[in-house]
This record gives C-alpha cells, structure tokens and sequence, in this order.
C-alpha cells in the first residue's frame, strides 16, 4: 500500500523530548514500513525515518527561532501533499483540520486521526461541514463532545516494545513528565509527593504561552519545596527513558478530559505503574491494579503512593505488550485504511 504520513511541523519526528503526537507517527510510520508498505512522511527536515521523508521546513518551528507565524509553513506542507497526491493511495493526516478543504478534493482516500481535545463551539460547526470527513479517534472518551463525527475507529496509541529499558525493581522517587501547564496539574503533583514523603522528579517543556503560570504558579512552589522536588526542565533521549524506567511510579494528577496519554503507556513499557487521576481516557488506558491506581482526588493518591510497591512491575509490562505495541496500533490504521479503499 502507498501511505502518505503528515506530522505536524512543530517538533521532529521523532520529537528531540517533547511531542506526543509526533513520537506516536514516528512510530506508526516505522511500523508501517517494517511492515512492507510504501510510506511518505511529511515533516521537518530534521526527521528521522526509514521511510522516504518530504520536508517543507529545516527543524521543528518550535525550536527555530526565526520562526514566528507557523500557519505559512503548515500550508506550504498541504499544497506539497496535494501536489504529490496522486502518488498514495492514502493520505494520513495527524495535523491541525486546515487540510479538510484539499483533503475532499484529493485524488485519493484520507484519513484524520484526531490528537487533542474536541471542543463543541468549535469542532462541532466544522465537522458538521465536513460530516464526510474520515476520522480516528484515540480513546472512546475523545468522542464525546462530537459523537455524531464520521468516526471510523478508535485505535489507542502504540509504541515498540523496545524503545524503554524495562525495570523490575525501580527506585525511590515518583516522577512527573509531559508539559508543565495547568490542566497537567503539576502543582498536585508536587502536593502529593510532598504529603507522600517521596522525592519528585519534574521534567516538563514550558512553553511561550504557559511561561506566566510557570512563573507564578510552578516556581514558587519549587523555591518552597526545593528538599523535595527537583526540577530539571525538558528531558529527552536515553536521560528520559532511564528517570522513567528508575521511578517508583509516575504521577499523573490531571484535571481535564485527556484524550490519551502518552506518558501512561511509556511508564507501562518500563514496568512503571501510574497513579493516575480519573479523567478523560485514564480508564481506558490503565488497567486499574495492574499497571496502575487510579484514584480521584489528592488524599487517593498519597494513599495509592503508599500501595503502588504491591503492583507487579512485570504484570505492568505485561499489559502494555498486550494492548499498546506499535505493531498493533499499525495493524488497526491498515484495518481502516483498507476499509476505505474499499469505499472507492
């Protein structure tokens, strides 16, 4: 099959550290190819990928200062893929919705997997103008706010098995890894580590729009409970796969509907269980006692710090090779892909 793959331009693929989204194409593009399939990826030129790589930009936007209006560049990368259209039988979207308008029109099946939060003032209007649009959601509880959408799967992320050292014993520290902005809630984090009587390990991007609450909010809290929390800004490669795998436990303390959670599954691979609060598709994702607690409110969780040590970090890793391998999440994108060329 001829696959074209569009990743976002903001970070690499795979991401330098953070990037959720585009460490799960990196992935899905690699499986893909590992499985004998023809793909394209669309993406910066600082890329890295065993399929045939088509950039619009030199790195990541986020990380090229000269960069300021990122809307030009993912527009130049639209008008590539409909130029080169006619060379895939799929086209896999995993951007922003601006493409909608040339997907419709292209020469060949597409499809939209869906990365972030549905918001009905806004997706509502547009996916009821595109109703035909083909789409993938990452947890059943995505859905929500737009149940009507032509949703075609749910497919939860996947990551190879190899990619984190698995841990059995792990350490004596809880950690909190992704993006440091309110509704990641790390300021609980460090609540409950503090109450917990544990180091907390942070590595979290700030980013331009969130640098007022981490001034505000987040700072003074690490100048006030510096024996206890140690901050040490974006971490990435082999620094972040190993403070992971050596945590007792990752704490996961959001307050919005999350549509996923990458960070979940990483924390599964190395046999890290979650202590994870209920919201969005946290159910879905954890195995409640096996790969982790999942609790509703702070008091829970200082409590489930004290019962993770029960959890079997092997049954952990267990679960995440039984329902997130990168190989599995692949086989579900080519069961749809393979259902809409059907359509033609």
């Amino acid at each position: 099959m001829r696959i074209a793959q569009v990743a976002p331009l903001y970070e690499s693929v795979p991401p330098i550290a953070y990037g959720a989204t585009e460490r799960v194409v990196s992935y899905l593009t690699e499986a893909l190819v590992a499985a004998g399939h023809d793909v394209t990826l669309f993406a910066t030129g600082d890329s890295r990928t065993q399929a045939k790589r088509v950039a619009t930009c030199e790195r990541g936007l986020w990380r090229d200062a000269s960069v300021w209006d990122t809307q030009c560049h993912h527009v130049r990368q639209l008008e590539t893929v409909a130029q080169m259209a006619d060379q895939f039988d799929i086209v896999h979207f995993h951007g922003e919705p601006m493409h909608l308008p040339v997907s419709r029109r292209l020469p060949c099946r597409h499809v939209t997997t869906m990365h972030g939060l549905l918001l009905p003032p806004d997706h509502g209007p547009l996916y009821a103008m595109f109703s035909d649009a083909p789409l993938v959601s990452i947890s059943d509880d995505q859905r929500t706010p737009l149940p009507s959408a032509n949703w075609q799967a749910t497919i939860h992320h996947g990551m190879p098995p190899d990619v984190l050292p698995f841990n059995a014993a792990g350490g004596d520290y809880l950690v909190f890894l992704g993006r440091m902005m309110p509704s990641k809630r790390p300021d609980l984090a460090i609540e409950i580590a503090r109450r917990a009587g544990l180091p907390l390990k942070m590595a979290a991007k700030v980013h331009p729009g969130e640098q007022a609450y981490f001034r505000d909010e987040i700072e003074p809290l690490l100048a006030r409970h510096g024996d206890v929390v140690e901050y040490l800004g974006e971490v990435g490669g082999e620094a972040r796969y190993a403070m992971l795998a050596n945590a007792r436990a990752l704490l996961f303390p959001v307050d919005w509907p999350e549509p996923f959670g990458m960070v979940l599954i990483e924390a599964m691979s190395c046999g890290t269980p979650v202590i994870a609060f209920r919201r969005g598709a946290v159910p879905e994702v954890v195995d409640d006692g096996v790969s982790g607690l999942i609790v509703d409110d702070v008091n829970q969780a200082v409590s489930a710090v004290e019962r993770i040590g029960r959890l079997d970090r092997a049954g952990c890793r267990r679960a995440f090779e039984r329902r997130f391998t990168a190989d599995r999440m692949a086989n579900d994108y080519l069961t749809v892909y393979r259902r809409l060329l059907e359509e033609t």
